[in-house]
C-alpha cells in the first residue's frame, strides 16, 4: 500500500503587521528616550549655568556697592542722585562714563571747577599699572563700581573689548567721520583747544581705545553723545583707528608735522618770517632814503 507524503507543516513567519508594531514600538522607545535625556539635560544644566551667572553677577555688584561707599557716595549721593554743589546724578550715565571717568582720574575731582581734567589714577582703580596683577585687580573694581551704577540708573555699557581691538579697518573712514564730528573741538590731529566758560577739548594722545570709546558714548562736558544711531559701533572704531594713527604719529599727510598741532604752528612761522621781511623792509627803506 502506497501513502502519499504529506507537506510538512509551514512555518510560522513574521507577517508584515508584525514587523510594523515592532518597529513603532523600537521607534516609540527611542523618542522617549532621547525626550527623558533632553528634559534632564534642559531641567538642570541651563538653571544651574544661569543660577551661576546671576550669582557671578550679584557679588559684582555687592562688590561694586562696597567701592561705590568708600569712593564716591559723599559727592553722588546714596543712591545716585547726586550732591547739590557736590556732584551730579549717576542716573542714566551707565557703566561707560564710570570707565571714562574713573580710569583716566577725573573722578573724583580734586575741586569744583569747570572741567574735570586728567589726572594720576587711584592704585585700585588704574588698569594701566606696570604689575599686572594689581592691573588685573584695577580693572575688575572699575567692572564692578560700573556693574553697580549700571544695575541702578541704567545708560550706556562700555564695551568688553579693548586696546587693538576697538580699532576699525578702515582710518580713512575715520579721519572723514572725525573731521565732521570731531575736528572742531579737538583739532585736526587730536591736540585739542580751548572752548567756552573755562573748558577745553582734552588732547588725545595719552587717551586709549577705550577711553575714545566711552566719551564717544557717554559726552563728557561739553562734547555731545554719539549713540549707535549716529555713529554706528564700527564708525567709532574707524574714527579711533584713525585717532590712533595721528597720535602716535604714524600719519603726517602735509609733511612735516611740526608738533602736531595743526594750522597753528605753520601760521606761526609764517608770521614771524612776513613780520621781521616788513621789519627788514622798513629799515633797507629808512637808510636809503
Amino acid at each position: 500500500m502506497t501513502t502519499t507524503p504529506t507537506a510538512p507543516p509551514a512555518k510560522r513567519g513574521r507577517g508584515p503587521r508584525t514587523r510594523a508594531r515592532r518597529r513603532f514600538a523600537g521607534a516609540m522607545a527611542l523618542g522617549i528616550a532621547l525626550l527623558s535625556v533632553g528634559s534632564i539635560y534642559s531641567a538642570f544644566t541651563p538653571q544651574a549655568q544661569v543660577a551661576s551667572a546671576q550669582q557671578d553677577e550679584a557679588a559684582k555688584i555687592a562688590k561694586g556697592q562696597e567701592l561705590y561707599t568708600s569712593a564716591c557716595i559723599t559727592c553722588h549721593g546714596s543712591n545716585l542722585q547726586g550732591v547739590q554743589d557736590k556732584g551730579p546724578s549717576l542716573i542714566g550715565v551707565g557703566d561707560a562714563a564710570v570707565w571714562f571717568q574713573v580710569s583716566t582720574g577725573r573722578m573724583p575731582m580734586a575741586r569744583q571747577e569747570a572741567q574735570a581734567e586728567r589726572k594720576p589714577v587711584r592704585p585700585e582703580f588704574n588698569p594701566h599699572q606696570a604689575d599686572p596683577e594689581k592691573a588685573k585687580e584695577a580693572t575688575e573694581n572699575l567692572e564692578a563700581l560700573g556693574a553697580y551704577i549700571q544695575a541702578n540708573g541704567g545708560g550706556p555699557e562700555a564695551p568688553k573689548e579693548d586696546g587693538a581691538a576697538l580699532r576699525g579697518p578702515d582710518p580713512a573712514r575715520g579721519g572723514e567721520l572725525f573731521r565732521l564730528n570731531c575736528s572742531s573741538c579737538h583739532n585736526f590731529t587730536g591736540r585739542g583747544g580751548a572752548l567756552s566758560s573755562g573748558k577745553y577739548a582734552p588732547t588725545l594722545d595719552p587717551a586709549t581705545e577705550k577711553d575714545i570709546y566711552t566719551a564717544m558714548l557717554t559726552g563728557p562736558q561739553n562734547m555731545p553723545k554719539f549713540s549707535d544711531r549716529q555713529l554706528t559701533p564700527e564708525e567709532k572704531k574707524d574714527i579711533i583707528a584713525y585717532v590712533k594713527s595721528v597720535t602716535n604719529g604714524n600719519n603726517n599727510p602735509g609733511g612735516n608735522p611740526l608738533g602736531g598741532i595743526g594750522p597753528t604752528s605753520e601760521g606761526l612761522i609764517t608770521f614771524i618770517v612776513g613780520v621781521a621781511a616788513m621789519i627788514g623792509f622798513a629799515l633797507w627803506l629808512g637808510a636809503k632814503n
